[in-house]
C-alpha cells in the first residue's frame, strides 16, 4: 500500500463526511442566523434509526435508511417548530438560540444513551464489504457510497438554490428575513423546510459513518464539531464554502498526521480554524 495514494483515499472520503454536515449547518445557519449545535445529534438520531430497523428488527437496509434520513429531517423540522420557531417570535438573541441547542443536544443524546447504551455499536449488515486497490491505495466500498453520495448531495443542493424557486425563497430570507416576510414570502416555512433539509443531510452522513466504522450517543458531537469548522474556513452560509472547506480540512488533517501521531489530527483542525479566523475571518468563500 503506498502512503501517498492512501493519504489521498482518506483526504477525500474524510471531507466527503465533512461536506455532509457542513452543507446541512450551513444551510440552516445561512436562514436561522446562530450556530445549531443541535445538528450534531441528527448524525446519531439517522445512525441509529438505521441500526434500530435493519439490526434489530431485520427490516430492508435500504428501506432503513430512507427512513433513518427521513426521521433525522422530521427531528430536525420538530425541533424549529417546537423550539426555535417560538424563540424566535419572542425576538430571542442569537445567545439563547445557542443555548438552546445545547440543551437540546444533551437531551436527545441522553435519550439515544438510555434506550442503546453508551456503548459502541456496529452494523453487522453486508454493506459495502469489499475493498478496492487503486494507483496503490485501499478505499472500501462504503467509502466509495460516500463519496457518491457527497458528490450527489453537492450537485442537487446547488441545483435546488440557483434554480428553483425555493432556492430563490431560501437565498431572500438568508439576505434579510425582514423584508422576505413584506415581500410576501412565508418565512416560516421556508426556515421550517431548510431545517428538514439539513437534518436529513447530517442523518445521511451519521448512517454512512455507521456502515463505515460504527456508532455511539456522543458520535454527533464530533462530526459538528468537524462541520462547524468546515464552514467557518470555507465560509459560513455559503454552501460552495462548505465544499471547499470541507475537503480542505480532510486534507490537511490527513496530511498532517503523516508523520506524526493520529492523535494529533484534531488539533490540526484546530490550528487550521484559528488561523482562518486571525486571517481570514470571513473564510474561503465569504458570504
Amino acid at each position: 500500500m503506498e502512503i501517498i495514494p492512501q493519504l489521498i483515499f482518506n483526504s477525500v472520503i474524510a471531507g466527503a463526511v465533512y461536506l455532509l454536515m457542513a452543507a446541512g449547518f450551513n444551510l440552516i445557519f445561512g436562514v436561522a442566523r446562530f450556530f445549531n449545535l443541535a445538528h450534531g445529534v441528527m448524525a446519531a438520531i439517522g445512525g441509529y434509526v438505521v441500526f434500530f430497523l435493519a439490526v434489530r428488527l431485520g427490516i430492508n437496509v435500504y428501506v432503513s435508511v430512507a427512513a433513518g434520513v427521513s426521521f433525522a429531517g422530521l427531528a430536525g423540522y420538530a425541533l424549529d417548530m417546537l423550539v426555535f420557531r417560538p424563540l424566535r417570535r419572542r425576538k430571542a438573541s442569537n445567545m439563547v438560540m445557542l443555548v438552546a441547542s445545547l440543551g437540546v443536544l444533551s437531551l436527545v443524546q441522553a435519550v439515544i444513551a438510555i434506550l442503546f447504551t453508551s456503548q459502541f455499536q456496529v452494523m453487522p449488515v453486508n454493506v459495502g464489504w469489499r475493498t478496492f486497490t487503486l494507483l496503490g491505495g485501499v478505499v472500501t466500498g462504503t467509502q466509495m457510497v460516500i463519496f457518491a453520495f457527497a458528490l450527489v448531495v453537492s450537485v442537487v443542493l446547488l441545483w435546488l438554490l440557483n434554480k428553483t424557486m425555493f432556492g430563490r425563497a431560501v437565498n431572500a430570507v438568508s439576505d434579510d428575513e425582514e423584508v422576505a416576510r413584506i415581500v410576501g414570502i412565508d418565512t416560516d416555512r421556508v426556515i421550517g423546510r431548510v431545517f428538514f433539509i439539513g437534518s436529513s443531510l447530517a442523518g445521511l452522513a451519521g448512517i454512512l459513518v455507521g456502515f463505515d466504522t460504527g456508532i455511539e450517543p456522543s458520535m454527533g458531537m464530533n462530526l459538528l464539531l468537524k462541520g462547524v469548522i468546515a464552514s467557518i474556513i470555507g465560509g459560513a452560509g455559503s454552501v460552495y464554502g462548505s465544499i471547499c472547506g470541507a475537503f480542505l480540512l480532510g486534507f490537511v488533517e490527513n496530511f498532517g498526521i503523516w508523520k506524526i501521531p493520529g492523535e494529533w489530527k484534531d488539533a490540526i483542525a484546530f490550528v487550521l480554524l484559528a488561523l482562518f479566523l486571525l486571517f481570514r475571518p470571513g473564510g474561503i468563500i465569504k458570504r
